[in-house]
């Protein structure tokens, strides 16, 4: 064990960052390009008082000699600046490669002169309970801190504040404060997870993302700069209290299958309308809930397979996901959300004389029933942001939905009117 801390210990990094956090009273309405809005609102927004930096703390693992460096993504969120300290307590000024909020990891890049150290990566596929592991991170700020312990246990979900993770180690090893973003060592030094999460209300409980999925999100990062959403082209259901007796699955769950886009990826792995979805990987889905948010930890091209029952026959059909390009996310959206848009050049108002308004697209059809209806919407508001995003055109609004399709809700900014206000659409309770 203590070959392995030393082998691994160079490659641990302290993160500190600064982030501008938003003084109390400051507005966030804006509306570019709105001479209308402006003056209707200028009157109303508080004035802006000078923004704060707030200082965060966390670890990170060099994954290669040349300065790539893989963290937690709630480490370094918003931040304004990003500052690395090695082992050796040179420091560096770090950019963000990318990062992935659904999978909570990011990768950094500093430039140092020569090699760094780095950990060996090794494989999560093959852990057992009871494993010995090792915990390396900065908790409170004290760096280079070592615990040990065991794998708990495999393939656990845990939520934190609105999001819900999927397929975490869980271990005993202590994970404190700053550890966020550490190694997870085996035995022999090699990488099996990076340190993420704490379960506070119990101590010797914590959590690591395993670095089989780290690997796809690292790739897709160096390679796009994000990770690039998934698609299997499927539509599902919650299994109501008749189903669930139907098909003999009382206390048990599932998801029935309710739709599958001819030619996609599940059409081409065989699933059907009908069958019912039992797990995703090696997460058994006991809702859509946890089958949309499941399949967010996935990227585009990963290869998993669905467990699923047929005719009272359990089977394994394994399947490759496609790519959410934005025509595709566009058509999605539409289905899943239960609205069409169109350009937003036409006034607000058919009297209005004006010039046409330049930002925004307008909602056309909101299909009865809908996750649009239900939240709100009408035939003719106009949609500004999709998830803070600000949206010019369709183009805008496609591209937006690229991401938007790979997180629980969506978050609209709608102007009806002279007015302005926000909705969230809960995408994992379709």
């Amino acid at each position: 064990m203590v070959k392995a801390v030393d082998r691994a210990g160079a490659a641990v990094v302290n993160i500190s960052t600064e982030t501008l956090r938003r003084s109390e009273g400051e507005s966030s309405w804006s509306f570019p390009g709105d001479r209308l809005l402006e003056e209707f609102f200028r009157d109303f927004l508080a004035p802006l008082p000078g923004r704060r930096s707030r200082t965060s703390l966390g670890s990170g693992v060099i994954i290669d000699p040349k300065g790539l460096i893989l963290t937690n993504e709630h480490v370094v969120r918003g931040a304004k600046k990003i500052r690395v300290v090695l082992a050796d307590h040179r420091e560096f000024r770090a950019e963000l490669v990318g990062s992935d909020p659904p999978s909570d990891l990011a990768l950094l890049r500093i430039s140092a002169r020569g090699k760094l150290p780095t950990i060996p990566l090794g494989r999560s596929d093959d852990l057992m309970i009871g494993e010995t592991v090792i915990a390396i991170g900065n908790p409170f700020g004290l760096s280079h801190t070592v615990t040990t312990g065991v794998v708990s246990a495999l393939n656990r979900s845990v939520r934190t504040g609105d999001r819900v993770y999927h397929d975490f180690i869980q271990t005993d090893a202590a994970i404190n404060p700053g550890n966020s973003g550490g190694p997870l060592l085996n035995i022999d030094g090699e990488l099996i997870g990076i340190n993420t999460a704490i379960y506070r209300k119990g101590e010797g409980v914590g959590f690591a993302i395993p670095v089989d999925r780290a690997k796809r999100i690292v790739e897709e990062l160096i390679r796009y700069g994000e990770v690039r959403p998934s698609w299997i082209g499927i539509e599902v259901q919650d299994l109501d209290e008749s189903l669930a007796r139907y098909f003999r699955l009382e206390g048990r769950g599932g998801v029935l299958v309710t739709g599958v886009v001819s030619k996609g990826p599940a059409d081409q792995a065989g699933i059907r309308k009908g069958d019912v979805i039992l797990g995703l990987g090696p997460l058994f889905v006991p809702s859509s809930l946890d089958f949309y948010e499941a399949l967010l930890a996935y990227p585009a091209g990963s290869a998993l397979s669905l467990t699923v029952l047929r005719r009272g026959r359990i089977r394994k059909l394994p399947l490759t996901t496609g790519v959410l390009d934005p025509k595709r996310a566009g058509e999605e959206a539409r289905r899943i959300l239960g609205l069409t848009v169109e350009e937003g050049n036409r006034p607000l108002r058919e009297d209005q004389s004006e010039e046409p308004t330049p930002v925004g697209i307008l909602v056309g059809e909101v299909r009865p029933q809908s996750l649009a209806q239900r939240a709100g919407l009408r035939p003719g508001d106009r949609i500004r942001e999709v998830d803070g995003l600000l949206i010019r055109d369709l183009d805008d609004y496609r591209r937006a939905m690229v991401k938007a399709m790979r997180r629980s809700r969506i978050v609209l900014l709608i102007q009806r009117g002279p007015y302005g206000y926000r909705l969230t659409l809960e995408l994992a309770r379709r």
